[in-house]
């Protein structure tokens, strides 16, 4: 299902399987692409063996390096995936997503997760355990150049999963004045921008849409 959403903006969604929906988008081309995949995790999984309406549908590190967005970058593109602290998912990133994609891997940023104090919102801490950050696996096509080693650091959201916008961040590295954005697994809208994903809306407010 395609629904066009505040075209005047450039706004729309997909809302579906992220497999199916790209494939309906053949023949557009996207400047910056931005993912926050359902990581296959042991916790999330718990959840959803005690309750099944608890935790959300997950997928393999094969499942996605399949998703078919090769065709849909640019020469000039890049490519930002927030990715768990889980060193198979990292590397999964590196040797078998972006190469799948033909992206190339440049860099890592990280997102601190700050207190209102401003002090982490865990301790750092070695192993498996909790980490007060998450990270931006960046890589790119063509002659693309973005800052290594960037830090973005702020208080997160209340919602589950809710990532802040990398738009700002990612725009003035792209030639294209008003690049064109894709986003997968989207659970809110961002101008300028396709977003796909099972839940595009769920963070979007009912004041924000117009009653015919």
């Amino acid at each position: 299902m395609t629904i066009s959403y505040q075209e005047n903006v450039g706004k729309r969604f997909l809302s579906g399987c992220v497999k199916e929906q790209c494939e309906k988008l053949s023949g557009n081309k996207y400047d910056i692409v931005i993912a926050d995949p359902p990581w296959w995790n042991k916790y999330i999984r718990r959840l959803k063996t005690a309750n099944d309406k608890m935790g959300y549908s997950m997928m393999y590190n094969e499942d996605i390096a399949s998703i078919a967005i090769s065709e849909l970058l640019s020469d000039t593109c890049i490519v930002a995936v927030w990715c768990t602290n889980a060193p198979s998912n990292i590397k999964a990133i590196k040797d078998i997503i972006f190469p799948k994609w033909g992206v190339e891997y440049v860099t890592t940023w990280y997102w601190m997760k700050l207190c209102i104090d401003l002090e982490p919102i865990c301790p750092f801490s070695g192993g498996c355990k909790k980490q007060p950050y998450e990270r931006i696996v960046i890589g790119r096509i063509g002659d693309v150049k973005v800052p290594e080693d960037l830090l973005v650091a702020s208080i997160p959201s209340a919602l589950h999963s809710h990532k802040p916008p990398l738009l700002d961040l990612l725009s003035p590295h792209i030639p294209n004045a008003e690049p064109k954005v894709l986003e997968l697994f989207a659970r809110y809208l961002l101008p300028n921008t396709t977003s796909v994903g099972y839940e595009p809306l769920k963070w979007q407010h009912l004041s924000l849409y117009d009653v015919t």
